[in-house]
């Protein structure tokens, strides 16, 4: 076998092998060569590099029913971003969150929805940050992170008893059971999709990001597994589709503040997943005092026909799983073309082709076109 056969070969093996590593929901994250950086809080991977929370979409064709999906949630309508610094009616913006540590006493936790449900107790902290604040009278999240187990504990309409207990459905682990709702409507977990302060400020957000519709259908399309809705409407989203390359490949976020840069781009290459119901294009986040909510404002001037829905059915392993498949094709693709056309014409080809494109399959986000000229350089 030639040199540089052989080397095709074990690159495509490492790349293969790769896309089974990731654990069942969170866990130190993987060394970059084999799967990329998932995001991560306190030493905890945000779900494994193969979860389809952590797959960039931008390469994906888009969904024919596209176009109908955008129009339902506002087409002239602006982002709005659910989050900032400072309070509103009494409360933080955003959903909070907090971690403990594996030590954390656990306490009884009782359910809407017992039948799909994980039992407790869990170790939910008598002064855990509720979603609006003590007072709040709307979906009321509780998010909890075991940061010494790397386990996502999930509450909604929580209301701590004189007990020390927490009545409120739930969501823990992996993707759950078809038909099964979670603490949220789509029955996925929140944490994973909401736009943290630090990962801005890092210049790099690495997941898809989490928002609402006013109207959705009778229907859940992978990764959800729960509707909300009665409607049968085919134009209303169902719950779960990807809004990305979308924002379209073409919009230029260069005239927007940095922070308001980096949570579009994140949007541009990984996209957004509609996940409960609420007003139109609300973009989840983290409350954090050191938002600059003007920053945040500016999205206001992104709308919803600025996107596109995304079809990411290729990317399904198995409809009950929430790991994706890994698109070698994007990488591969120079190599093959090299073998006939030559170094010359791979160079040009292969400029717009980069490893980011194979997702959680990735060994670096250099440029297929400097791994070509390395293996050229191994085979002399």
């Amino acid at each position: 076998m030639k040199p540089i056969k052989l080397l095709c070969w074990l690159l495509a093996t490492v790349l293969t092998a790769s896309c089974s590593t990731g654990r069942a929901l969170a866990g130190p994250p993987p060394p970059d060569w084999i799967g990329g950086q998932p995001p991560t809080i306190e030493g905890c991977a945000i779900l494994p590099a193969d979860n389809i929370w952590n797959i960039p979409v931008d390469a994906l064709p888009v969904s024919p029913r596209s176009v109908a999906y955008i129009a339902s949630i506002g087409a002239d309508s602006g982002l709005h971003a659910d989050f900032g610094s400072g309070t509103w009616e009494g409360g933080p913006i955003g959903i909070p969150y907090c971690t403990v540590p594996g030590s954390q006493p656990l306490v009884p936790v009782s359910f809407y929805y017992a039948d799909e449900s994980d039992p407790g107790p869990y170790p939910i902290p008598p002064d855990a940050p509720i979603e609006g604040g003590v007072g709040s009278t709307g979906d009321r999240h509780v998010l909890v992170l075991d940061r010494d187990h790397c386990k996502l504990y999930e509450l909604y309409d929580a209301h701590k008893q004189p007990d020390g207990s927490w009545p409120a459905p739930d969501w823990i682990g992996g993707l759950r059971p078809a038909g099964w709702t979670s603490a949220d409507a789509a029955g996925l977990p929140i944490l994973p999709g909401l736009v943290r302060y630090d990962e801005v400020r890092s210049g790099e957000i690495r997941h898809a990001i989490r928002f609402t519709a006013p109207r959705t259908q009778r229907l859940y399309v992978w990764p959800a597994r729960h509707y909300a809705s009665s409607s049968t409407d085919p134009n209303l989203p169902p719950m779960g589709p990807r809004s990305s390359r979308g924002l379209r490949a073409d919009f230029d976020v260069s005239g927007y503040p940095t922070e308001a840069q980096v949570i579009l781009t994140a949007m541009k290459k990984y996209g957004i997943i509609l996940a409960d119901n609420g007003s139109s294009w609300f973009v989840s986040g983290v409350p954090d005092e050191r938002w600059d909510n003007g920053a945040l404002h500016a999205l206001r001037n992104v709308h919803g026909h600025d996107f596109e829905a995304v079809d990411s059915s290729s990317l399904m392993v198995d409809p009950d799983s929430a790991r994706a498949a890994c698109g070698l094709g994007a990488v591969f693709a120079p190599l093959i073309l090299w073998a006939s056309a030559g170094e010359g014409s791979i160079e040009r080809l292969a400029s717009t082709f980069t490893l980011a494109h194979c997702g959680a399959c990735r060994l670096t986000d250099m440029p297929v076109v400097a791994i070509i000229t390395s293996v050229l350089r191994c085979d002399n």
